[in-house]
């Protein structure tokens, strides 16, 4: 663990050396990209600084009391100090654990939302649009840039089949890395004649997004590129220049198809990100499945096939499959999101510690 935190305060001091460069403060993506990351370790290096301070501190104080030749009166301050430094030590370093467990989620500071619709028709798809709302929501109150990527319409009740967006900011994917799987709702749909309760579901993912760094492509070699006209509603630009861009990543056969700026370099732009964090997704997977093979428990893992919440409306309730209690649904579909990510944080940090 202190191996770990030397690491981090490590890193720390390299990004508040570059955030000096006179060069990266001209970058302004790139000052963003370093600020959230410098946010989301800056308190574990100050409370590790000071745990080494107090830490030393205690050291002396023990070398104090196990010297024969020192002071009466010294012996007897250094006696009543100990015991305090000790325990704001002990205190100091179980917060630093907590800390440390989402230190490696905390710097990721961008990631991709995908929301797809599932079984239950235009329901599914009305379904889909309100998670994609709530998370817009969640963003707004959090600061976090939400930007649409890709809305692709289902039916002509206003549901999405498919939706994507691009969120940035602090915290972002420590947060919501707990909403990948699949998202149930019970309620009446406005289609019901008969005022019957329907279930209709809607999968989530979060995909972090990675540096270039993370990830090495080669566009020209490894990607084919294919620029065509947009698909569906959205006039003469839309439907009769070529600005939709599709990409395919040859070796894995990973395709991502992005139409929704009317610019074609944009396109590509947001292209090229969401291939980015597909691959880099397809990595981590590995790297999970790995570490995860004895392990029983897959609480928090994020797989789409599973279930991880259910939507009472009739109750105006929430349950997550993954905790005992339940939340009010009004506040968490208006963004209010508090309460349950706080649950779903500290089981997590809980399960983490328990594995250091």
């Amino acid at each position: 663990m202190i191996a770990k935190l030397e690491e981090i305060a490590a890193g720390f001091a390299r990004i508040e050396h570059d955030l000096n460069d006179p060069a990266v403060a001209s970058d302004h993506r790139r000052v963003r990209e370093l600020s959230i990351k410098r946010a989301a370790m800056e308190g574990v290096v100050k409370d590790y600084a000071e745990f080494r301070k107090l830490a030393a501190e205690a050291k002396e104080l023990r070398e104090v009391l196990a010297s024969r030749g020192a002071d009466k009166d010294f012996l007897e301050l250094a006696e009543a100090e100990l015991p305090g430094v000790e325990s704001r030590a002990k205190e100091l370093i179980e917060r630093v654990k907590s800390a440390l467990v989402y230190a490696d989620d905390r710097r990721v500071g961008s990631v991709i939302l995908e929301i797809r619709a599932g079984t239950g028709g235009d329901e599914a798809a009305l379904w889909a649009r309100d998670l994609f709302e709530m998370y817009q929501r969640l963003a707004v109150r959090r600061k976090w840039k939400f930007e649409p990527l890709d809305l692709t319409a289902e039916g002509n009740a206003g549901g999405y089949r498919h939706a994507m967006a691009n969120v940035v900011g602090e915290g972002v994917w420590s947060e919501m890395l707990f909403e990948a799987g699949v998202h149930s709702v019970k309620r009446v749909p406005a289609t019901e004649s008969q005022g019957r309760i329907h279930t209709s579901t809607a999968t989530v993912a979060v995909l972090p997004e990675p540096e270039e760094v993370d990830v090495k492509i080669d566009w020209a070699a490894d990607v084919r590129e294919d620029v065509t006209t947009a698909q569906g509603p959205g006039g003469q630009n839309v439907n009769k220049v070529a600005t939709a861009v599709k990409l395919l990543h040859i070796a894995t056969g990973i395709e991502v198809r992005m139409q929704e700026s009317k610019s074609q370099q944009q396109n590509r732009e947001k292209a090229r990100k969401l291939m980015l964090a597909r691959l880099y997704e397809v990595e981590r997977a590995k790297k999970h499945a790995e570490r995860s093979a004895a392990r029983n428990s897959q609480i928090g893992a994020g797989e789409r096939s599973e279930k991880i919440r259910t939507y009472r409306y009739k109750e105006a309730i929430i349950a997550d499959e993954r905790l005992p209690g339940q939340y009010p649904l009004r506040d968490v579909l208006a963004g209010d999101m508090d309460a349950l990510l706080h649950d779903l944080m500290e089981q997590e940090t809980t399960k983490r510690l328990e594995a250091l």
